[in-house]
């Protein structure tokens, strides 16, 4: 018989990846989103993909009352649990909703788990949450100071992770990571976006796609290479691959342990802006048009991850090219 997966958030950019990789990998999935950033196209695409549709329930997680329907309904092995709102400028200007939204929904989903005995779970944690003081290659033991709303909800959730293992038995790993990027193999599935993206190659194939005029590039100064920011960008698919392996981790504990742990998932490997848009002109054999700006309040010069740990323990690894990404990406676009 299947294991059962509850994903919270699964129409959502990466957790719709995951879906697909659970499904592909043997597990049955159920899917609770609020379609608050995505988008139900998305479920069809699902759908080409696996020849099917998994379950799919519209719920928020804030309504406990509607999510232990769903607990009834399902005996749930374990959770994913991706849900909450992702923009660290954003919660900037909206902390009151950020806090709502991805601690509050949390907690219901974190007392109906104890209640109905389902101690597994793999959270999406955030590198956001790592202080921007550390010296890259940042690694698991480097201090926590979360800058920004948003990635003060991913250090608590972390945080009450770590006691209700050590207190009520859950089994739990927080992944961390930062920038995914790029689409599904089959193009069918990208990050759904409503407005100007808030990452770099997401905003690149908007403006090569005629959706957007020009790039913005925040920081041309910094001490870099070329002076621009430099950042680790994983692909989506390299990304939910390491949540498959955490599950098998957990899944190898046998009797009444409790377990906690994290792991930095990145490729370990910095690209600066201006390097980026340089390998996709090579790769599609387009310009990018691009505008340098001042400096973002917040911005980090640069930030990549060691990935040691991860590899030993889980023996994970990234394993797509950035070129091959970008392919995957304009295959997508070229599709709209």
């Amino acid at each position: 018989m299947k294991k059962i997966l509850l994903i919270t958030w699964g129409m959502g950019y990466i957790w719709s990846h995951a879906v697909v990789a659970f499904e592909q990998a043997g597990y049955r999935t159920v899917i609770v989103d609020n379609l608050y950033n995505s988008d139900l196209s998305t479920y069809e695409w699902i759908g080409n993909i696996l020849w099917y549709k998994p379950d799919f329930h519209e719920l928020d997680l804030r309504n406990k009352n509607e999510l232990e329907e769903i607990f009834k309904k399902y005996d749930f092995d374990w959770v994913l649990h991706f849900a909450g709102l992702k923009a660290p400028f954003e919660s900037q200007e909206k902390p009151v909703l950020y806090f709502q939204n991805n601690i509050s929904g949390s907690l219901n989903l974190f007392e109906l788990m104890n209640t109905y005995d389902v101690k597994n779970i793999v959270f999406s944690s955030s590198a956001s949450t790592y202080s921007t003081v550390n010296v890259p290659p940042i690694t698991e033991k480097c201090n926590q100071v979360p800058e920004t709303p948003y990635a003060t909800s991913k250090f608590v959730w972390e945080k009450i992770l770590e006691d209700l293992s050590k207190f009520s038995g859950f089994r739990s790993i927080n992944l961390r990571y930062f920038n995914p990027v790029w689409c599904h193999p089959s193009g069918h599935i990208w990050e759904y976006l409503d407005d100007i993206p808030n990452n770099l190659f997401p905003y690149i194939f908007q403006v090569l796609s005629g959706r957007l005029p020009s790039l913005k590039v925040f920081g041309s100064d910094y001490d870099t290479l070329d002076g621009t920011g430099v950042r680790d960008y994983i692909d989506v698919v390299d990304l939910v691959d390491a949540h498959v392996l955490a599950y098998k981790k957990l899944s190898g504990i046998t009797g009444n342990f409790w377990f906690n742990d994290s792991f930095n998932v990145w490729t370990g490997k910095g690209t600066s802006v201006l390097q980026a848009i340089d390998v996709v002109e090579t790769v599609v054999w387009k310009k990018v048009e691009y505008s340098m700006m001042d400096r973002r309040p917040g911005d980090i010069p640069v930030s990549y991850c060691n990935t040691n740990k991860i590899q030993i323990e889980l023996g994970w690894k990234s394993l797509t090219s950035l070129e091959q990404s970008i392919q995957n990406s304009w295959k997508f676009y070229n599709k709209q």
